[in-house]
């Protein structure tokens, strides 16, 4: 939140020539109302909403291309918007120009159970795919907690609470059609498990955030849904012992495919926001799936080790109504962490470290919100900082939810700092500075910190694909 963003008053009004071809291609499709703009002009971040000068929503990859096309033209910048739930400023349109709405481009269109694939239009959501094919036997796993687009969570390169068993948005993804920023539509992949033709394509465009070309369509893995399904919390005496008892299973190749540490303060959010009673300790949201013996050995075996750690009071979810309530309740934290402070903003960060150094990122990671709390105490009486802990620990990625108030400025300094502070610690342990929200314009330090020559790689692929800097102009690239 360091760098100052453009006002309205910066950037060049959109061409009438412009407007006057959206309106005749799209007619009540394109949009400048004012409500409109300011809808697709933030997103889940803490920045402040900065609007597209115009809304243009698309129906296919035909019309984004048309768009786009015209867009380059002009020189016209373009924002691929999906449903607005990125947390890291994707969706600001930092020079103006059109916010792309792919929203209504919602089409399941061809699954092939046999193959374990589907193929989806880009603004189909994770909800709305596994609604429509849950009597095929399989289901799609990747579940960021945000009913996102799969367009989207492409673009972010999502993963969530299924990754430590089936992996992100990198691995589920096979083949891909995109709008170059020429207008020039292009197929990257196909439906086969493997291949060894030419230059990786779609792992370029998965985790591009829309500034290399936009995504219309997906073919993503399938996978069949589990024969046994069991859910349960277990609470610890201190976040090590989670973390650890986490550690230990995964190395010892338990199967498990949730495994969500929520630290006591994010216990006592989410008790208050989604009405539950759960003691308020470090906790771990653990998930089984397979046949019901190995669902069996699973929780077991996971027991056990909690056990050595001073675990207790498993609680077992097994209808779907319990584990309904009880993921819905951890996805739910962020908004939980919200209202822990009405009116105030959330900055949640988002570092991933290899599973060996988990615990100690974690420790660090504790006695610094601590001491940073006290400092603001000290520095502005009035201050509070509320800090919430929680995380994909079964693969090292880990949150603070930071609830600040945006008018004390100790409170926005002393939050940066420790966010920094966090990133330096994960990429000293071998780790990131992003697990699944991606850079957007919140990272941009961050990836030079992180990969430091190879910036200029991606620069330089960056310039040959998008030649103007049109596609979300200011997202992981600082503009040259």
């Amino acid at each position: 939140m360091n760098a100052p963003l453009p006002t309205q008053a910066m950037r060049k009004p959109l061409p009438v020539a412009v407007v006057e071809k959206l309106k005749s291609l799209f007619g009540e499709r394109f949009s400048t109302a004012d409500a409109v703009r300011d809808h697709h002009g933030r997103d889940e971040s803490p920045y402040p909403p900065l609007p597209p000068d115009a809304v243009v929503f698309a129906r296919s990859t035909d019309e984004v291309a048309d768009l786009v096309r015209l867009a380059a033209a002009h020189r016209v910048p373009v924002i691929p918007y999906g449903v607005g739930t990125s947390l890291e400023g994707h969706l600001l349109a930092l020079e103006g120009g059109i916010s792309l709405d792919l929203s209504q481009m919602n089409q399941v269109l061809a699954v092939n159970p046999e193959d374990l694939t589907v193929t989806v239009q880009a603004g189909v959501t994770r909800k709305q795919l596994n609604n429509e094919i849950k009597d095929s036997g399989l289901f799609f796993p990747i579940d960021p907690g945000a009913d996102a687009t799969l367009g989207g969570m492409a673009a972010t390169r999502a993963s969530g609470t299924n990754a430590v068993r089936y992996g992100t948005m990198r691995e589920n993804v096979l083949a891909l059609v995109v709008v170059l920023a020429s207008g020039e539509v292009i197929r990257t992949g196909t439906r086969a498990r493997k291949s060894a033709a030419g230059y990786d394509l779609t792992r370029l465009f998965v985790g591009s955030e829309g500034t290399l070309g936009i995504i219309t369509e997906l073919t993503v893995r399938l996978h069949p849904q589990p024969e046994a399904l069991s859910a349960a919390v277990c609470r610890f005496p201190s976040v090590r012992a989670a973390v650890e008892t986490v550690i230990q299973t995964i190395q010892l190749g338990v199967p498990v495919a949730r495994c969500e540490l929520l630290d006591a303060v994010t216990i006592g959010a989410i008790n208050r926001h989604s009405k539950l009673a759960l003691p308020e300790a470090a906790t771990v949201f653990f998930e089984f799936h397979g046949s019901p013996a190995a669902v069996k050995e699973q929780t077991e075996s996971v027991e056990a080790i909690a056990a050595e750690r001073g675990g207790a009071g498993f609680e077992w979810a097994t209808t779907p109504e319990e584990r309904t309530r009880l993921w819905t309740a951890r996805h739910q934290a962020y908004f939980a962490c919200m209202g822990m402070r009405p009116n105030c903003r959330v900055i949640s960060t988002d570092v991933c470290v290899p599973i060996s150094r988990l615990a100690d990122c974690v420790a660090e990671t504790e006695i610094d919100v601590a001491a940073t709390r006290a400092r603001i105490v000290a520095r502005s009486p009035a201050g509070g900082l509320p800090v919430t802990l929680l995380g994909h620990i079964g693969d090292g990625n880990f949150h603070l939810g930071i609830n600040i108030d945006t008018a004390n400025p100790v409170e926005v300094e002393e939050a940066e700092n420790l966010n920094e502070r966090l990133v330096a610690r994960a990429l000293a342990m071998g780790g990131t500075s992003t697990g699944e929200h991606g850079i957007g314009l919140g990272k941009l330090d961050f990836l030079t910190a992180e990969h430091g020559a190879a910036v200029s790689v991606m620069r330089t692929l960056k310039r040959a694909l998008d030649p103007g800097g049109l596609l979300n102009p200011g997202k992981v690239l600082r503009a040259d």
